[in-house]
């Protein structure tokens, strides 16, 4: 059952710029209930919704027994979650986006990261609250259910390869590869992968940035893998990353 609290409005935020809303941006917190609760609601930045992690102590701690989806800022406002982004050829998601951090103790030490999984619950109230989401706007397509690192590969890992996309995907949230046109693409690539050029505009055919120099290349490839083939996001353009990039614009773009 998706339970919405709305006892912590945000204090940062602001109008939309009239536009409807056209995609969803899932993020980590990197930190515990408590403080992600409070960095959210009164340190510059927000988000319309807060999942928190049930197993966390703090989480009960706080005096909750259910898992609840805590509403930071309406939708019909902009709330400041997405910072430099770019998707479809568009910069500036806040303007458009809709914002849900999820509680997750993700770690960056140095360039090595750790990302605990998603609780079994977490990850049920997330298919709940996006479906409620996408009920009310029917104008976001599944390939505008999107990571913060898909909107901002070249700074952000969020929400990184342990949240179950496909599993999301299955329940009717977001976007996922046929399997078949994967495998006949697949079998294509083996015998050597497409120019790199055509590749370059194939990623920014789905949504993402341009590449402005190889290091972008690398790292919009592991924000890519990290999504759609999260066993292995180690940034290397491979047949099977290019056969799942086709397959998509393929599904999603009839390209």
């Amino acid at each position: 059952m998706l339970v919405i609290d709305t006892s912590f409005p945000a204090r940062d935020f602001n109008e939309r710029s009239g536009e409807p809303v056209r995609q969803v941006v899932l993020h980590y917190t990197a930190a515990p209930f408590a403080s992600s609760l409070r960095t959210l609601t009164q340190n510059g930045v927000s988000a319309h919704y807060l999942l928190p992690d049930p197993d966390e102590p703090g989480y009960r701690a706080a005096g909750y027994e259910e898992l609840r989806v805590f509403r930071l800022v309406g939708e019909d406002l902009r709330a400041w979650h997405a910072g430099a982004s770019h998707w479809g050829g568009r910069d500036n998601l806040n303007s458009r986006a809709i914002g849900i951090e999820i509680v997750n103790l993700a770690r960056d030490d140095g360039g090595v990261f750790t990302f605990p999984a998603y609780s079994q619950a977490q990850v049920e109230v997330l298919i709940a609250l996006m479906r409620d989401i996408l009920g009310r706007h029917p104008q976001i397509g599944p390939a505008d259910v999107l990571g913060h690192s898909d909107v901002a590969y070249w700074r952000k890992s969020d929400p990184g390869p342990r949240l179950p996309w496909r599993t999301l995907f299955e329940a009717g949230v977001g976007a996922w590869f046929d399997e078949s046109t994967r495998a006949m693409y697949q079998r294509r690539f083996r015998l050597g992968l497409p120019p790199e050029v055509e590749v370059e505009r194939a990623f920014q055919r789905y949504g993402y940035k341009p590449a402005q120099n190889r290091q972008m290349f690398e790292w919009r490839t592991r924000a890519f893998q990290m999504h759609f083939r999260p066993r292995d996001y180690g940034g290397c353009l491979d047949a099977e990353t290019c056969a799942i990039l086709y397959a998509l614009n393929e599904k999603y773009l009839g390209l």
